[in-house]
């Protein structure tokens, strides 16, 4: 069998490695698998884009994703599986593989079963038939995926939890410089910002935000529309975004409530960064928050619930540090990428 791995955007991966061995910024998993299975990778180029892909681009994903797929459709056959590393290249490619006489076999990884356009493009042409195993990382997404995809066998559903370079998210002495408590929060999907503000407006801390992306935009109701004084928001470039977390005397995942996955990402760098942490309690969260002792949690939209929980751990400290070492001891065991690779590895070989 011939192994192939379809990346939904355009990215170096021997360049990231390079910078990952350098210690500039943490590894990828794709990469890793690469490796594991001697794959090839494909991903999705502007310049292969014809008139067809835009018109396809209307029902879901973007040009330059039906480009890839079209491509992948006409060269790959029964001889070979490919895991898709989102919907947004494995439905096109699923849809384009119903006309193949022999189609790869296809995994693919969903982010968002719930959007409208992936159930839609799901029953429409009635992907079950082609998309041999279903992956996600939270209960919800699977939820959705039972009750869009009628009587669909279990054995297709896999259940991977998220994962999190654990060589490069990890403790640290706080900078030099710092002067005064610090609270951090990372990321813009989903993010409740007003809340926070006002959780720490009146609080001797400083609340230092990483909220830029070029993949995500913030909310219109994410952040207030003037910034407390003792709140800042800017870039943190790698090795910055690591010393944040690593000055931090708590990090807060503060969301708006949602089924898929947004904030595990930060969730699980701060605890592999040894770091106390409170988060809402989303539907799409409450895979990784329940191991008691690990993270504190409040509903969503719960200010008095934020304060509390954060004048809690700021008022003790000890108890805010053993619950950073439980948080660490749950990344670095069940969430590094190692044991993530070598799950995914052994199910891209099981359709074989």
């Amino acid at each position: 069998m011939h192994y192939h791995l379809a990346l939904g955007s355009l990215l170096n991966l021997d360049e990231v490695i390079l910078e990952a061995q350098q210690g500039n910024r943490p590894g990828h998993a794709m990469w890793n698998l690469r490796q594991e299975l001697d794959a090839i990778v494909h991903m999705p180029t502007p310049d292969a884009v014809q008139p067809i892909d835009h018109i396809r681009a209307k029902l879901i994903s973007l040009p330059e994703h039906w480009a890839l797929a079209r491509q992948l459709s006409e060269r790959l056959g029964k001889d070979d599986v490919i895991y898709c590393n989102g919907e947004d290249i494995g439905i096109p490619l699923a849809t384009l593989c119903q006309a193949a006489p022999h189609r790869p076999k296809i995994i693919c990884f969903f982010h968002t079963a719930n959007r409208p356009r992936v159930r839609m493009m799901l029953k429409l042409f009635r992907l079950q038939e082609k998309i041999d195993v279903f992956v996600s990382n939270t209960a919800p997404q699977f939820d959705q995926l039972r009750q869009t995809l009628n009587n669909i066998d279990e054995s297709r559903l896999f259940y991977l939890p998220e994962q999190i370079d654990v060589d490069f998210f990890c403790p640290g002495p706080p900078a030099a410089d710092k002067s005064r408590p610090v609270i951090a929060s990372v990321g813009l999907e989903k993010r409740d910002y007003k809340i926070l503000a006002q959780a720490t407006a009146d609080l001797e801390v400083d609340v230092k935000i990483s909220g830029f992306s070029r993949d995500v935009r913030p909310l219109a109701k994410s952040f207030p529309k003037i910034l407390p004084a003792n709140m800042s928001r800017r870039f943190y470039a790698w090795t910055e975004l690591v010393q944040l977390y690593r000055d931090a005397d708590i990090v807060v995942v503060s969301l708006f409530e949602s089924i898929d996955s947004a904030g595990i990402t930060t969730l699980l760098e701060a605890m592999a960064c040894g770091r106390p942490v409170i988060s809402t309690e989303t539907k799409g969260l409450a895979d990784y928050l329940q191991t008691p002792g690990t993270v504190m949690t409040i509903k969503p939209g719960d200010l008095q619930g934020l304060k509390s929980a954060i004048a809690h751990l700021l008022n003790h400290p000890e108890e805010a540090e053993l619950q950073g070492k439980r948080a660490y001891k749950l990344a670095t065991s069940h969430h590094n990428t190692n044991r993530n690779i070598a799950a995914l590895s052994t199910l891209i070989r099981s359709v074989s």
